[in-house]
C-alpha cells in the first residue's frame, strides 16, 4: 500500500461587483437586495502512489459542462501535473447565486424566460449594462476555482482518512400525489384527493473526513440526500444551510478546518416535511430555516463516531465516459402536443403568459408565508411543457443519446461515484444497495453533459408527471435511470473485485 497525501483549499466566489447580481434557478431571475452568506468554493486533492484525484463543491445552482471544461482547461494551464481528467466538480444547487453558465446571455440563455420584464417592476428599469452577466461571473468563478484546485493540490500532506455515518432529518419527499395519478411538486397535501408522497426520504449521513499525520481532523466530504435549498425563492444572495453548516464546523474544529458538501440522489426531495404542514418546525423557505438545517448537521457530526484512521488505504481514481438514452417523445405524443400548444398559444402569446406569470409570483411574494410563489401549472408554464415535447420529438433521432464525464474512486472501504443530473433518490437506493463498498457517496449535479441534464425521474415520477417528471425537466426517464445505476454498479464494483 502506499501513502495518502491530502491537500484542502477554500476560496470566496461571491462577486465583486458594483453591478446588480442576478440569482438563478427558477423561472425567473432576481435581482439580489443584499448578501445573506459569503458563496465559497472548497477544493480537496488526494493522491496515492501514481494515482490522484481533485474535487470542488462550489456555492451554485449547477454545473454546465462548458464551466467544467474551462476550469479543467485553466487547471491543466496552471498544473502540468494534474490529470484534468482526474477532477470533478458539482454544485450544491443553492438558487441563491449567479449563474456560471459561460454561454448565457445577460439574464441567461433564453429570450423568453431571462427578459427584462421578468424583474419586480421596480427592476425593470435597471440597465442591462448595470446586471452581472452569467459570461461574466463564469469568467471570475472559473479563475477563483482553478486556483482553488492548484493550491489544494500544492497543499497535499501526508494524512488519512476515517468514515462515519449519521443521521439527520434534511431531505423530505416534495411531490404530492393524487387519486387521479396525478403529482404535484409542494402540492397541497390538504387536498381531500391526496393519496400520499411519491416516494420516501434518507435521512443517512455520509461522512468522510481526513487527517494529518498527527491524527488532527483537517477536512470532511459531508453527502447528504437534500440540495441546500432553503433560501431558494429570496433575494439575497446565499450559500444557504451548506455554508452555514462549513462555517459551524470550522468553529468547531478550527479555521483551517475544510468541508465539502456533496448531494447524494435527491431530485425529488427537499427541506421540507409538507405532511405536517410547516406546523412543527420552520417553514424552510427563509433564513431561520437555514440555522435549524446547519445545526441538525452540525450535531450529526460532531456526535459521529469515527472510525479507524487508515493512512494507506486501497486507492483507484478513473473516469468513464457514460451513454444513456434520451427519453424519447412519441409521434401521437407529438401531434397531441402540437394541437394543445396551438390552443395554449391562441389563448395567450408566450411572452405575454411569461409576464402575467411573473407579475403574479412577485404578487405572491409580498404576502406573509411560505413558498412555492409560482405557479408551476400557470398558462406560460403549459406552454413551455408542449414546446418541450415537440422540440424532443424533433431532435430525438439526430441526437438519441446525452453523454457525461463519470468520475469512480475507491479509498479504502468507501467508493464516490458521479452523475450530472437532478437524480431521484430511488436510483441512488438502488446503486447503494447494490455497491459492494462499505460507503458509497454519490454525488449528483456533478460535471455536466452533452445536454443540460436536468431532472431524471423515477419509474413513478415519469408516470404521475408534474414538475420535475416531464420531458421539459430532464433529458432521461427511466430506461436511462436504470441504465445509469447499471453502469455506475459496474464500475464501484471493479474496483471492490468484482
Amino acid at each position: 500500500m502506499n501513502k495518502l497525501f491530502i491537500g484542502w483549499s477554500e476560496a470566496d466566489i461571491t462577486p465583486v461587483t458594483n453591478k446588480k447580481i442576478g440569482l438563478y434557478g427558477q423561472y425567473y431571475v432576481r435581482l439580489a437586495e443584499k448578501i445573506h452568506s459569503r458563496l465559497k468554493v472548497t477544493a480537496a486533492a488526494f493522491s496515492s502512489g501514481n494515482d490522484h484525484f481533485l474535487t470542488a463543491g462550489l456555492d451554485n445552482v449547477g454545473m454546465p459542462y462548458a464551466f467544467y471544461e474551462s476550469v479543467c482547461k485553466r487547471v491543466a494551464e496552471l498544473e502540468k501535473e494534474i490529470d484534468t481528467t482526474k477532477i470533478f466538480l458539482h454544485a450544491i444547487h443553492t438558487h441563491s447565486a449567479p449563474s456560471i453558465n459561460p454561454e448565457a446571455g445577460p439574464l441567461g440563455s433564453d429570450p423568453i424566460l431571462h427578459c427584462k420584464e421578468s424583474l419586480r417592476e421596480e427592476d425593470r428599469k435597471i440597465p442591462y449594462e448595470d446586471m452581472l452577466t452569467p459570461a461574466e461571473y463564469s469568467a471570475f468563478a472559473c479563475e477563483k476555482v482553478a486556483q482553488a484546485l492548484v493550491e489544494a493540490w500544492r497543499n497535499r500532506k501526508e494524512g488519512g482518512i476515517a468514515r462515519a455515518f449519521g443521521n439527520a432529518r434534511i431531505g423530505h419527499c416534495r411531490r404530492a400525489v393524487y387519486s387521479d395519478n396525478t403529482a404535484e411538486m409542494y402540492g397541497d397535501t390538504t387536498r381531500k384527493d391526496f393519496i400520499g408522497m411519491e416516494a420516501g426520504e434518507d435521512s443517512g449521513v455520509d461522512m468522510l473526513f481526513t487527517f494529518d499525520k498527527e491524527g488532527k481532523k483537517t477536512g470532511l466530504i459531508l453527502n447528504v440526500a437534500c440540495p441546500s435549498q432553503d433560501m431558494e425563492s429570496t433575494y439575497q444572495v446565499s450559500s444557504d444551510f451548506a455554508g452555514a453548516t462549513r462555517e459551524k464546523l470550522q468553529k468547531e474544529f478550527g479555521s483551517d478546518f475544510r468541508m465539502i458538501y456533496e448531494i447524494s440522489p435527491a431530485g425529488c426531495q427537499s427541506p421540507r416535511d409538507l405532511v405536517r404542514h410547516y406546523a412543527t418546525e420552520p417553514d424552510f423557505w427563509h433564513a431561520d430555516g437555514v440555522e435549524e438545517l446547519s445545526n441538525r448537521l452540525l450535531h450529526t457530526v460532531t456526535k459521529a463516531e469515527i472510525g479507524k484512521i487508515d493512512y494507506e488505504p486501497a486507492f483507484e481514481s478513473k473516469q468513464v465516459t457514460v451513454s444513456l438514452p434520451r427519453r424519447r417523445v412519441s409521434y401521437p405524443d407529438y401531434l397531441k402536443a402540437k394541437a394543445e400548444l396551438a390552443r395554449l398559444l391562441a389563448i395567450q402569446p408566450e411572452k405575454e403568459a411569461f409576464i402575467a406569470f411573473c407579475d403574479e409570483t412577485h404578487a405572491n411574494e409580498k404576502k406573509d408565508g411560505h413558498g412555492p410563489y409560482d405557479d408551476k401549472k400557470h398558462h406560460f408554464s403549459l406552454i413551455k411543457i408542449e414546446k418541450a415535447v415537440l422540440v424532443r420529438y424533433e431532435n430525438q433521432d439526430a441526437s438519441p443519446v446525452i453523454t457525461f464525464p463519470m468520475n469512480v474512486i475507491r479509498m479504502g472501504e468507501i467508493a464516490i461515484a458521479t452523475n450530472p443530473f437532478e437524480l431521484y433518490l430511488y436510483y441512488g437506493q438502488i446503486i447503494k444497495a447494490r455497491s459492494k463498498a462499505k460507503q458509497t457517496f454519490l454525488v449528483q449535479l456533478c460535471n455536466g453533459a452533452s445536454f443540460h441534464a436536468g431532472y431524471l425521474p423515477s419509474p413513478a415520477g415519469e408516470r404521475f408527471g408534474g414538475y420535475g417528471g416531464l420531458v421539459v425537466n430532464g433529458q432521461v426517464g427511466s430506461d436511462g435511470g436504470y441504465k445509469l445505476c447499471d453502469d455506475t454498479v459496474a464500475e464501484i464494483n471493479k474496483m471492490f473485485g468484482e
